[in-house]
């Protein structure tokens, strides 16, 4: 059994910032893949950022220069350092990790009010 648990959503003004964690634990292994993906009202579930095993980072055009995504491997654990916050940005943020096949965390919200 796999396990994502998130944390560090909430209420910011916009211009704030907020960070996002999110744990593994379970029957882990080698984990390829770490992302953040995001749900607004009415909308899609669409990526916001992801990271690889080695590092290299991927982010979607509107959060480029304002989010960053890093992971601790020993720890099992992604980030996303969310500055500059936008009323746009509001939505339930979700992780995923990918290892053998994708696994999801249950969301967090984040609110931006303007």
């Amino acid at each position: 059994q796999v396990q994502l648990v998130e944390s560090g959503g909430g209420l910011v003004q916009a211009g704030g910032s907020l960070r996002l964690s999110c744990a593994a634990s379970g029957m882990i292994s080698s984990i390829n893949v770490m992302g953040w993906y995001r749900q607004a009202p009415g909308k899609q579930r669409e990526l916001v950022a992801d990271i690889s095993s080695g590092g290299g980072a991927n982010y979607a055009d509107s959060v480029k220069g304002r989010f960053t995504i890093s992971r601790d491997n020993a720890k099992n654990t992604v980030y996303l350092q969310m500055n500059s916050l936008k009323p746009e940005d509001t939505g339930v943020y979700y992780c995923k990790m990918t290892f053998g096949r994708g696994y999801w965390g249950q969301g967090t919200q984040v609110t931006v009010s303007s």
